[in-house]
C-alpha cells in the first residue's frame, strides 16, 4: 500500500498467537469457508460487500469477525469499506500445510455438494 492508501488494521492475533483450535472453529462453518475459498481463489483485498453470501449483513459481519479473530484473515478499513485479505503466509508459518489441505478438501466438497441452504433454513427477502 502506498502512503496515500494506508488504512487502519482491525484487531487480529499476532502470527505467533494463531491457535489451531480457533482456526479450525473458524473454518468449520460453511459460510466462513466460502469466504476463505473466495479469498484464496484470487480475490485478495476484497471488500466485505463484494462477497455474495446466503446470510444477512449482520451475520456476514459476525463471520468476518470470527475469521479475523482466529487469525485467518486480515481486515482493514479503506474509506467506508472493510477490506479482507487471507493471511496465507502467517497461517503457513504457524500451521504448515493446514490451509492448503482445507482448501483442497473444500473445493472437492463444493464440486460434490454445491452449497444449498437447508430446506428448513429461513430465506432472506
Amino acid at each position: 500500500m502506498t502512503e496515500a492508501t494506508t488504512t487502519t488494521l482491525l484487531p487480529e492475533p499476532a502470527t505467533d498467537d494463531i491457535r489451531l483450535a480457533a482456526v479450525l472453529h473458524a473454518l468449520a462453518d460453511p459460510v466462513r469457508l466460502q469466504i476463505v475459498r473466495q479469498l484464496a481463489d484470487g480475490h485478495q483485498d476484497m471488500a466485505c460487500i463484494a462477497f455474495s453470501l446466503p446470510v444477512s449483513k449482520s451475520t456476514t459481519t459476525h463471520h468476518f469477525r470470527v475469521l479475523r479473530e482466529a487469525g485467518v484473515i486480515r481486515q482493514h478499513r479503506r474509506g467506508t469499506s472493510r477490506v479482507s485479505t487471507l493471511r496465507t503466509a502467517d497461517l503457513e508459518q504457524t500451521l504448515p500445510g493446514l490451509l492448503d489441505r482445507v482448501l483442497v478438501a473444500a473445493r472437492a466438497e463444493a464440486l460434490r455438494h454445491p452449497m444449498d441452504p437447508p430446506s428448513d433454513a429461513p430465506t432472506m427477502e
